[in-house]
C-alpha cells in the first residue's frame, strides 16, 4: 500500500494545553512565583480531561518551568513558559543515558588523575570555579558556566590530552546534562558541596576519593524527573 496513507496520527492533547497556558502566562502578565489556576479549573476552562492537564504540568515540571507543590498548587519557575518542542525532549531523554554512562567513565578517572597529577595554579583554578559557582548559587542562578568550569578545572589538572579530547568530543552532550541536572529544585547547591568534596580530594591527593566523589556526583547528575518522564499519547 502507498505509504502516502498511512494512517492519521492524532496531535497530543496536552501539547495543546501546554500551548495555551504559556499564552496565558503572558497575556496574563504572569511572573516566577506566581500560581497558576488549580486543574480542575483549568480543565473546565479549556474543555480538557484533568489528565491532559495533568500531563501538561508534568511536561513543564520536568524542564523546570513550574513546580509542583505537593497539596499548594502549581508555581511558576520563570516568567515564561517556553517550553521545548515534545521530540526534543523525547531525544534527550533517549539519550541521557549514554551520556551519563560517558561521564561517569571519563570524569571519574579524570578526578583520580587530577589528584596526582594537580599543580598549584590547577588548585588555583578549581578554588577560582567553586568560588564562582558559590557566587552564582548565591544570587539564586543555576551556575551552569560556573559548573563548566569546575568541570573543564579537573580535566585541565587531570594532565590526560587524549582523555580531554573525548570529553571536548561529547562537551554539547554533557553540556546538555548539566543544564537537565541544575534546573532541579535545590541542585545547584547540593552540586556545589559535591563539587568541595572532589576539590578537597584532590588537593589531598587522595585519588581513589577523588574517584568515589567524582562518581557519587555523577550519579547525582542522573537523578531528573527527564528520566522519569512518560511522554503519552492523550487522545
Amino acid at each position: 500500500m502507498s505509504e502516502s496513507l498511512r494512517p492519521l496520527t492524532r496531535p497530543r492533547l496536552y501539547e495543546q494545553v501546554v500551548e495555551r497556558l504559556r499564552e496565558y502566562v503572558t497575556t496574563e502578565g504572569l511572573k516566577a512565583g506566581d500560581r497558576l489556576p488549580p486543574e480542575r479549573d483549568l480543565a473546565d476552562r479549556l474543555g480538557v480531561s484533568r489528565t491532559s492537564v495533568r500531563q501538561a504540568i508534568v511536561a513543564l515540571e520536568v524542564q523546570g518551568l513550574v513546580e509542583v507543590r505537593h497539596g499548594g498548587g502549581t508555581y511558576l519557575l520563570r516568567d515564561r513558559l517556553n517550553a521545548e518542542p515534545l521530540e526534543t525532549m523525547i531525544d534527550r531523554r533517549r539519550r541521557l543515558p549514554d551520556v551519563l554512562d560517558a561521564r561517569d567513565a571519563l570524569e571519574t578517572k579524570l578526578a583520580a588523575l587530577a589528584a596526582v597529577r594537580r599543580t598549584e595554579q590547577d588548585l588555583v583554578e578549581i578554588d577560582a570555579a567553586l568560588a564562582a559557582m558559590a557566587d552564582a548559587v548565591d544570587r539564586g542562578e543555576l551556575g551552569v558556566d560556573e559548573d563548566q568550569r569546575f568541570h573543564a578545572a579537573v580535566t585541565t589538572a587531570a594532565h590526560s590530552a587524549l582523555l580531554a579530547d573525548f570529553m571536548a568530543e561529547i562537551s554539547l552532550s554533557i553540556a546538555e546534562s548539566r543544564t537537565e541536572s541544575l534546573r532541579q529544585p535545590g541542585r545547584p547547591a547540593r552540586s556545589l558541596e559535591q563539587h568541595r568534596r572532589v576539590a578537597e580530594a584532590i588537593r589531598a591527593g587522595d585519588s581513589e576519593e577523588a574517584a568515589r566523589a567524582m562518581h557519587t556526583h555523577i550519579d547525582t547528575v542522573g537523578r531528573v524527573k527527564l528520566l522519569d518522564w512518560q511522554s503519552g499519547g492523550e487522545s
